[in-house]
């Protein structure tokens, strides 16, 4: 049991880090981060994008359904949906 404990109360101070250096990256840094990220990977996604395809396609067709009621909403309510990161909302 001290052996679970301890792997999280070590996990904890990994989470911690990861939070503090994320809150300390800047939006610059961050795409830097991620366009390494992506030329790394570019190789072994166009491997398998054959493999996923479907699936990201599935995936962007609910993210555009979900913009579209997002839109109608605002448009019949006549106001913007300002989400603040401290306060997840959902639309249905």
């Amino acid at each position: 049991m001290r052996e679970l404990k301890a792997l999280r109360q070590g996990w904890d101070a990994i989470v911690e880090e990861e939070t503090r250096l994320l809150r300390d990256l800047s939006v610059q840094g961050g795409m830097r981060a991620l366009l390494q990220l992506q030329e790394t990977v570019e190789p072994q996604m166009q491997q398998t994008a054959h493999i996923f395809a479907p699936d990201r396609w599935a995936a962007l067709a609910e993210l555009q359904s979900r913009l579209r009621r997002l839109a109608e909403w605002q448009a019949q309510n006549g106001q913007s949906v300002h989400i603040d990161s401290d306060t997840p909302k959902t639309f249905s």
